[in-house]
């Protein structure tokens, strides 16, 4: 029988731990402890970082995440209002300058950018190919437009709750509300907060 040597005094093993280097996410990594309620949010949005925001199957709607370092571009803000035609652009109509990345992203890290296929939200300003706007970091209460994941397909719709039951509501008559049940698997990824829509 080969004799064995026993190490009793702990410490570093030889080729033990993790490797050095890049992750699947393309960045290095850190530990953190996550809510159990957010847990299925967070892997979730984990999974579609590592496939480098391909859609999710059956899905065409690619999601996208604000630059690290955006490019900073003021632009003039002018007081006055336009029914019509353009404000004269001298200096005592400028009120300050505007950065569009301070206007639309309120908290890089909780932000991401989906675009909207359908036009089951038509009455909320919401048509096919706008740039969504979505923040992890608010609470999905009734009433808010949220992103979710049905059964692995995103969807945009308004979450609002009848009595009891919770509701997943189209705004376009066109298209019939969803009813939130348990046999339904739904993950809600954040709440949007602004429509980049071209006119």
């Amino acid at each position: 029988m080969p004799e064995t040597t026993q190490n009793n005094h702990g410490g570093k093993r030889p080729g033990a731990g993790r490797k050095k280097g890049s992750s699947a996410y393309g960045e290095s990594t850190q530990a953190i402890r996550v809510p159990e309620s957010l847990l299925p949010n967070v892997k979730a949005l984990l999974e579609a970082r590592k496939r480098r925001f391909e859609p999710f199957s059956g899905s065409s709607a690619a999601i996208l995440f604000p630059t690290r370092t955006p490019a900073s571009v003021a632009l003039p803000l002018f007081t006055g209002k336009v029914a019509a035609g353009f404000p004269s652009p001298a200096d005592d109509y400028v009120e300050k300058s505007l950065d569009l990345n301070e206007l639309l992203v309120q908290k890089p890290a909780a932000t991401f950018f989906v675009r909207a296929q359908g036009e089951s939200m038509l009455g909320a300003g919401i048509h096919p190919n706008d740039i969504l706007v979505v923040d992890r970091s608010i609470e999905p209460v009734s009433g808010k437009i949220v992103i979710c994941a049905l059964n692995g397909e995103l969807t945009v719709k308004r979450l609002e709750r009848d009595g009891e039951q919770w509701k997943l509501k189209a705004e376009n008559p066109a298209y019939a509300d969803i009813a939130i049940h348990e046999e339904l698997e739904m993950v809600i990824w954040g709440v949007v907060t602004n429509v980049v829509h071209s006119v």
